[in-house]
């Protein structure tokens, strides 16, 4: 359980699943590798025949009633090195007080393209979303989705790789994991965490 703060009364809808998919918002990084989560909230909202829309938690949302449960599906607008403030509001707007229920799609440098790993919490790896989120929510506990993007070939440098467009084959490989991705978030939602990972960690 992580630390709220006082007066943290819910004011939206309450989430059963908080995604979140982590990115830099404007044209100029759509497509990039750093905006590979973002890309999978993005599908979330497009398979429920709807969009994310602007909150005043600095985040684009949708809120996606699957079955009898709520996931809430957020691409936060503040910059990847301030996600933490966004979701730290969206927590408090959608009453969410396990970081157990909180799941964060991020780009992977250890990770090979075209691979994904699920995990709880654990080291953040200089991912400057992931240390934001952890200044803001006082934990780190929440799940992660990590989807590989490799290091950066030669001498080019991690921020440079990181904020490119991949190649042809390359996305096409990404393409295929993001729908795998989406997958396993929806079935976060009635599933154990614990098997969740054996599916999709395989």
């Amino acid at each position: 359980m992580f630390r709220r703060r006082a007066g943290t009364e819910r004011s939206g809808t309450p989430a059963d699943l908080l995604v979140v998919g982590l990115g830099n918002p404007g044209e100029k990084y759509e497509g990039t590798r750093h905006n590979i989560g973002a890309e999978v909230v993005e599908l979330l909202a497009d398979r429920h025949g709807t969009r994310l829309r602007a909150t005043k938690q600095a985040a684009l949302v949708a809120e996606l009633r699957i079955g009898s449960q709520m996931l809430v599906a957020a691409f936060p607008q503040t910059f990847m090195n301030d996600s933490g403030r966004s979701v730290r509001d969206l927590v408090k707007r959608h009453g969410v007080s396990d970081a157990g229920t909180i799941v964060v799609i991020h780009d992977e440098l250890d990770l090979d393209v075209g691979t994904a790993k699920l995990k709880i919490g654990g080291g953040l790896a200089g991912h400057n979303g992931l240390k934001s989120l952890k200044q803001h929510l006082h934990t780190q506990d929440f799940l992660r989705i990590r989807i590989g993007i490799g290091r950066p070939p030669g001498r080019q440098s991690v921020s440079d790789y990181v904020l490119r467009r991949p190649g042809k084959a390359e996305r096409i490989e990404l393409d295929v994991v993001v729908e795998k991705c989406a997958d396993a978030a929806e079935r976060l939602l009635t599933a154990e965490v614990a098997d969740v990972m054996n599916e999709f960690n395989r």
